[in-house]
């Protein structure tokens, strides 16, 4: 086959959809397909190169992803008469792959990581006015009759089924994993030494939070449980890595004030980002990573952590208690109280042990493939 990628971002971007496409994209290279990529052109980018086997081509939209929507349009268009098939995702490559494939006749596949209609100011910093166009801008997309849906969980499927959605028309495949650098045997116990050693949390019940500070990610409830873990645990830190602190500046510092204000400064340690490749060490030195997310689509914090075969703690908030296993337990979403008490749980070693799943790439890149063949054997 012949496959379009029509997305937003991509390579050198990093994010979850771009983690989730660049598997997917050199996957089906891999297994002999021909993959073409169409996505905005970022600052210090070629027009035109060849990244893992995929043709990724960049359109000049003035480095925003607002403006791709429309200025992809013409070369979405001369691209799809070239493939089978047209892959998108939310949200601003979806109508320009939509109306290429309608066009020119090509079935069009959208993935949805996450429907946030009626959840935008609850899960993002955007003013009113905002919250309200991009609520209306994704109602749209989710009117416009694509092929087929690909939700990344049974959560979000259940979100897009509310938006009238037909069932027949929605498939859930989960991303996968690099299980092969998730492998807790590839962090010494020499690094866990050291790298306590250097949080000064050696002899302490180490837990991990980290992220981006999006409104979505729920932090301030973690903060506000560490009081009470803290009474019943008094060797404890929480140890709170935040990313991308300049694009969320306000709730970065919102997020120091909540600590400063409950005179947590010795129980909380506001640790830098690490790089990706470093992350696996922190996630295995800690005694518990606790995930208070109140959206998520699928959970790569989660399924990273279980993978480490570290405990944790979730909120049962969207995908999580799908995607949670191994040692773990579940707290009520946005309820610190019951956060703090599962946190307290785990200090004392009780928690809910479950055969872990296992997300891979593979089994995923066949489901999906399995469904385009569907769709392209359809239209001929």
């Amino acid at each position: 086959m012949k496959i379009l990628f029509i997305c937003e971002n991509y390579i050198p971007h990093y994010g979850g959809v771009e983690v989730v496409f660049k598997n997917l994209a050199e996957g089906y290279v891999q297994q002999g397909h021909t993959v073409s990529l169409l996505t905005q052109r970022l600052q210090s980018t070629p027009a035109k190169e060849v990244i893992g086997g995929v043709t990724v081509e960049r359109v000049f939209s003035f480095f925003t992803r607002y403006l791709f929507t429309f200025l992809a349009i013409p070369k979405a268009m001369m691209l799809a008469g070239k493939h089978d098939l047209i892959q998108t995702t939310t949200f601003n490559g979806a109508f320009p792959a939509w109306l290429a494939g309608k066009i020119t006749k090509k079935p069009v596949t959208i993935t949805v990581h996450e429907v946030w209609v009626g959840k935008w100011p609850s899960i993002t910093a955007f003013p009113s006015w905002k919250c309200k166009l991009h609520d209306f801008l994704e109602r749209m997309i989710y009117l416009l009759p694509f092929d087929h849906y690909i939700c990344v969980s049974q959560a979000t499927k259940d979100d897009l089924l509310r938006r009238g959605i037909k069932k027949e028309k929605i498939d859930v495949v989960y991303n996968g994993l690099d299980y092969e650098f998730w492998n807790p045997a590839k962090v010494s116990a020499d690094k866990i030494k050291e790298l306590r050693q250097t949080l000064e949390v050696d002899t302490a019940f180490a837990y991990l939070s980290w992220g981006r500070p999006g409104e979505s990610k729920g932090f301030e409830y973690a903060i506000k449980a560490v009081p009470a873990i803290a009474q019943e645990v008094p060797n404890s830190v929480f140890l709170l890595m935040l990313g991308s602190t300049n694009k969320y500046s306000q709730k970065y510092q919102r997020l120091v004030n909540l600590i400063n204000s409950l005179n947590l400064n010795d129980k909380i340690k506001l640790i830098p980002s690490v790089p990706y490749t470093e992350l696996r060490n922190y996630i295995k030195a800690v005694d518990c990573v606790v995930v208070p997310s109140t959206a998520e689509g699928f959970g790569y914090t989660a399924v990273e952590t279980i993978a480490m075969g570290t405990p944790i703690v979730v909120s049962n908030a969207g995908s999580l208690p799908e995607v949670v296993s191994g040692k773990h337990l579940i707290f009520k979403n946005k309820d610190a109280g019951d956060l703090a008490a599962k946190v307290i749980a785990i200090a004392h070693k009780k928690y809910d042990t479950t055969e872990i799943q296992r997300f891979e790439w593979k089994r995923s890149i066949g489901q999906y493939l399995k469904i385009y063949g569907r769709l392209v054997e359809r239209c001929f």
